[in-house]
């Protein structure tokens, strides 16, 4: 991503969301983010089997969580299946639903490492496992572990002067959503580390030896520390994996004797279409993210054969807000419109919200979207604080300055 300024024109602009006037500037402005034609294009050209699950990344890399959630349902061959009304009635009688963040908090006081997983093509997992932060952090969590940090960023830069992820800094960490987990873990003083692989060409039961033998490096050098981490699917199993006879979380256990307090947000997470929902997922009807707990106060736990994970989190149905997730307007976030009708330009158009002393020739952007005409509703999800807006088509571009009281 490359930016050079050329002041051409100024115009004022009134944000009435925060009543606040904006100075537009045009820029020559490329971005490796994807417009829905480019990544429609790519996926017309493949025959591959595996385009979906590529197509699902690109979307929600670019914070079209509706779109990636639909592709990721292609790709896995998604339908519908439903329990009776019998099994729903027994499965409410049997289970009650708890706070997910608060039994997660309470539960991670019996143990130095908690281990969490995501679905690669879905924000809102890295929006929830930001939402620990702060509570972890107050329980002694201090090391926060990615599967998905480079090793090529400049990481004692990450931490000590840029304190904020750029494009290199990883492949999925393109998404503002893992890009905000990051900014967060810093500003709250977590220590942020990479345990994947260095050997490209490991995988299966290398590749899990590998990234618990980082982990575990790590652990020696902090071992009254306590961490944090989060990893991809299946890696966070215990127990015998089918495929690579342990996952990390099994290995990390072997190799340091902690038992980790393992969370699997993936197996209930909802799908694109509602209907495809897991039949468990729609007999509990959640409400919030929950911990389901049986008659003994016993955690619901994901379990695969013989592999499994301590806690399975059960996440409800996203409500939408001018075709974007609610939850972006959680957590100190507010829903920010910004303007387009006035703007003499061609759609669709990109609107990516930069932090104003950030890098946006290389930086991750706070949020994103696409909008398709200038009569559309353009709403970001930002904190309080003084923002850059880069509005682009991809042949011409504009920055604004936006302030968010």
């Amino acid at each position: 991503m490359k930016s050079h300024l050329l002041i051409l024109t100024v115009v004022s602009v009134l944000f009435p969301s925060c009543n606040q006037e904006g100075t537009i500037r045009k820029i020559d402005f490329t971005t490796e983010y994807k417009f829905n034609s480019e990544i429609e294009n790519e996926l017309n050209a493949s025959s591959e089997p595996w385009k979906y699950q590529v197509s699902a990344s690109d979307y929600a890399t670019k914070g079209d969580y509706k779109n990636a959630l639909k592709q990721w349902d292609l790709a896995m061959g998604a339908r519908e299946r439903n329990f009776s009304q019998n099994q729903i009635d027994s499965i409410n009688a049997k289970y009650r639903k708890v706070n997910a963040i608060d039994f997660i908090v309470q539960q991670s006081k019996q143990t130095q490492v908690v281990i969490i997983n995501e679905a690669h093509h879905n924000s809102h997992h890295r929006v929830f496992t930001k939402s620990l932060l702060r509570k972890l952090f107050d329980q002694g969590y201090s090391n926060l572990g990615l599967e998905a940090l480079s090793y090529k960023d400049n990481l004692d830069s990450l931490h000590h002067i840029r304190k904020y992820p750029i494009q290199k800094t990883g492949y999925y960490i393109k998404d503002p959503q893992f890009g905000n987990l990051i900014r967060e873990a810093i500003e709250i003083g977590f220590t942020v580390f990479p345990y994947e692989t260095i050997n490209s060409e490991a995988d299966g039961k290398p590749r899990e030896i590998d990234q618990a033998r980082n982990i575990q490096e790590v652990i020696n050098l902090k071992p009254n520390e306590k961490f944090l981490i989060h990893c991809g699917f299946d890696h966070a199993l215990e127990g015998t994996h089918n495929s690579w006879e342990k996952a990390m979380a099994a290995r990390l256990s072997e190799y340091t004797g902690i038992n980790p307090l393992t969370i699997n947000q993936v197996a209930y997470s909802e799908k694109g279409v509602p209907e495809y929902n897991d039949p468990f997922l729609k007999a509990l009807a959640v409400k919030e993210s929950s911990v389901i707990l049986d008659q003994n106060d016993k955690p619901y736990k994901y379990e695969r054969r013989e592999a499994y994970t301590d806690i399975a989190v059960f996440h409800p149905n996203t409500q939408y807000i001018n075709n974007r997730p609610s939850w972006l307007f959680e957590n100190e976030n507010q829903n920010v419109t910004i303007v387009l009708k006035d703007l003499e330009m061609k759609f669709p158009v990109m609107v990516l919200a930069f932090k104003n002393g950030e890098d946006i020739n290389n930086a991750v952007p706070i949020d994103i979207t696409e909008i398709e005409s200038k009569t559309d509703t353009c709403t970001l999800g930002l904190k309080k604080g003084d923002y850059s807006i880069v509005i682009t088509n991809g042949t011409e571009s504009i920055q604004i300055e936006k302030q968010v009281n």
